[in-house]
């Protein structure tokens, strides 16, 4: 019986270890929620009045650019894949990672050639680990979405637009990532990147016009100078760049929302263990205690 009082005390000490870690990284993860959440928000205004100023281009002035046309074949398709670097996350990685194979199954079904890339460790592990290829990843600061990380993967994904298709050119860019809706709904989804359809805010994915009404559908006239062509060759970067920034600031609040979910059940789970263990501790002790009592009975009764 003492054993198994050990045993027990053992495991109720490395629960409440793992429990006091569970709780930190909870609380990490709820303090890190708010400034992720502050970046998603900052980034609306500016997507949001890059689309009315590129909306007003295409639409006014009847510009025709080559990322704003759909190619009549679509022969080799870019995607990029947003996870996390760390684990303890629940499902978000997982069920990111399961929308990419629903993709990469439905345009190669299409006949199309797929060049892949991969933003955070979670993802770059499980394609070596199915030793399956890809073209290039980035890790790091996946929960802390940057501008600096969204222009380098801009700069990568306007350079493989813009070269030729016998150079590894693609024709389209569709991103894979973690919308956050609220703290409790966050759902994976692809967006198609380039080739840009422009369009007003209000028809943007992650509904940025609903924050911002009075960035909303305006009468008004733009006048562009030098001219609306050269304006629209320097809007359209900065506006395929926000896009990126918001995927990446949708994804890192998706990250962080998860784990603090996953890390409030790894703790409520901890603490019933602890409850189960302990419990399990007592009617071994008075287990033991019966039994001495038993045998110093019998003891005096032999007497």
């Amino acid at each position: 019986m003492g054993a198994q009082i050990r045993v027990y005390r053992q495991k109720i000490a490395s629960t409440s270890s793992m429990k006091k870690i569970f709780k930190a990284m909870e609380m990490i993860a709820t303090s890190r929620i708010n400034k992720s959440r502050q970046r998603l928000e900052g980034a609306y205004p500016y997507a949001n009045a890059l689309t009315r100023a590129a909306s007003q281009l295409a639409t006014q002035h009847s510009i025709s650019h080559p990322l704003t046309t759909v190619p009549d074949e679509v022969r080799r398709s870019a995607v990029m894949v947003f996870t996390s670097d760390r684990g303890l996350a629940g499902s978000y990685s997982s069920n990111v990672l399961k929308r990419t194979e629903e993709l990469l199954e439905l345009l190669r079904s299409q006949g199309k050639e797929v060049r892949i890339y991969l933003v955070g460790r979670k993802a770059k592990a499980y394609f070596d680990f199915r030793h399956r290829d890809y073209d290039d990843f980035w890790t790091g600061d996946t929960d802390s979405a940057s501008t600096e990380r969204a222009k380098e993967l801009t700069g990568r994904l306007m350079h493989d637009i813009d070269a030729p298709y016998e150079d590894n050119g693609v024709d389209e860019v569709l991103l894979v990532y973690t919308q956050f809706n609220s703290m409790v709904s966050q759902e994976p989804r692809v967006l198609r990147l380039l080739p840009v359809e422009v369009a007003d805010a209000n028809a943007l994915g992650d509904n940025m016009a609903e924050h911002h009404e009075d960035l909303q559908e305006t009468s008004s006239n733009f006048e562009f100078e030098p001219s609306p062509e050269e304006v629209f060759n320097e809007i359209l970067p900065r506006y395929v760049r926000a896009r990126v920034y918001s995927a990446l600031c949708h994804a890192a609040s998706s990250e962080l929302a998860s784990r603090q979910r996953a890390m409030k059940a790894a703790g409520d789970n901890a603490t019933e263990l602890i409850k189960k263990y302990t419990r399990l501790m007592n009617n071994a002790r008075q287990a033991e205690i019966t039994t001495e009592l038993t045998e110093i009975v019998s003891g005096a009764e032999a007497l």
